[in-house]
C-alpha cells in the first residue's frame, strides 16, 4: 500500500454516468485487479475504485456515478490534485493459462482490461465477454479489440449487440482454459456454477478502509475469513462460499 498525491489528467464521460479517470503520480500497482482508494473532498470515507490500466507515469480507473461521492468526482478538472490509497489488493494471477477467457459485467469490466493488456504482451489469445444493461452503458469493448482480443457483447435491453446476459456467450468461448471474472455477484455465481474450469473472480462490496483494519468487508470462503479489500478483491472461484439465497 502506498498513499500519494496525485494529479488529474483526464476525467472524461465513456458512457452513461460512467468516467474514465487518469491520475499522474507514483502509485504502488504491481498487478492487474488491484484497486485505488480515492479521497473526495467534504466525504469522510475515501471511494474504493478498481485500475483499469497502470503505467510508469500513473494509472486509470472508470468508474460509476451511483450517489454523491462518485457524483462530486466527476466534477474534478485536470490539473487537480487528489489524495489516494495505492497498491491495494491481491490481483489477478494468470500465470496457468494458455487461453483466457475474461468475462465483466458493468463496472466489472475494467480491471480485466489491463489483465488482457498483459495477457495478449505474452501472445496468449484472449477471449473477453462483456454484459450490460443498455447500449449506451456499453465501453471499453473497442479497447479490448484494438488489443487483439477475441470480443463479445451482451446486453439486456434489445439494441445492437447481442441480447441476453453475458452467461449467453460462454458456448462460443468453450475452448478456454482458465476465465477471470468481475461484475455483480449473481453474475459471478452463475459463471461458477457453469464453466467447469479453474477461474478467479474479483468480488464487489462496500469498503471502508480499504487495507483491512476494519474487517467491515469479510467474506466466509472454503478457507476461512477473508478481507476482500486485502486477501481479495480476487479471490479462486473455487474457494468462494456464495451466500445462501432465501
Amino acid at each position: 500500500m502506498r498513499q500519494g498525491q496525485f494529479v488529474v489528467q483526464e476525467n472524461a464521460p465513456v458512457a452513461r454516468r460512467t468516467y474514465r479517470l487518469r491520475l499522474a503520480g507514483d502509485h504502488g500497482f504491481s498487478a492487474p485487479g488491484q484497486f485505488a482508494a480515492v479521497a473526495i473532498d467534504g466525504f469522510y470515507l475515501r471511494r474504493p475504485l478498481s485500475v483499469c490500466d497502470f503505467d510508469d507515469s500513473g494509472f486509470s480507473t472508470i468508474y460509476k456515478c451511483v450517489g454523491a461521492g462518485t457524483q462530486a468526482l466527476a466534477g474534478y478538472d485536470p490539473g487537480r490534485t487528489v489524495d489516494a490509497l495505492t497498491g491495494l489488493g491481491h490481483g489477478f494471477s494468470a500465470g496457468q493459462t494458455e487461453r483466457p477467457l475474461l468475462i465483466g459485467g458493468g463496472v466489472g469490466v475494467p480491471p480485466l482490461y489491463g489483465l488482457a493488456r498483459a495477457l495478449r504482451r505474452t501472445g496468449r489469445p484472449v477471449a473477453v465477454g462483456l454484459g450490460f444493461n443498455r447500449d449506451d452503458e456499453v465501453f471499453l469493448a473497442d479497447d479490448f479489440a484494438a488489443l487483439g482480443c477475441q470480443v463479445g457483447v451482451t446486453t439486456v435491453e434489445p439494441g445492437r449487440y447481442d441480447t441476453g446476459l453475458v452467461t449467453s456467450l460462454l458456448p462460443r468461448f468453450a475452448d478456454c482454459d482458465r476465465y477471470f471474472a468481475c461484475g455483480p455477484e449473481p453474475m459471478l455465481r452463475a459463471l461458477t456454477a457453469a464453466l467447469a474450469i479453474p477461474g478467479q473472480v474479483s468480488l464487489e462490496t462496500r469498503m471502508a478502509c480499504g487495507f483491512g483494519a476494519c474487517r467491515g468487508c469479510s467474506l466466509t470462503t472454503a478457507g476461512g475469513q477473508k478481507r476482500l479489500c486485502f486477501e481479495g478483491p480476487v479471490l479462486d472461484a473455487q474457494e468462494v462460499i456464495w451466500p445462501t439465497r432465501a
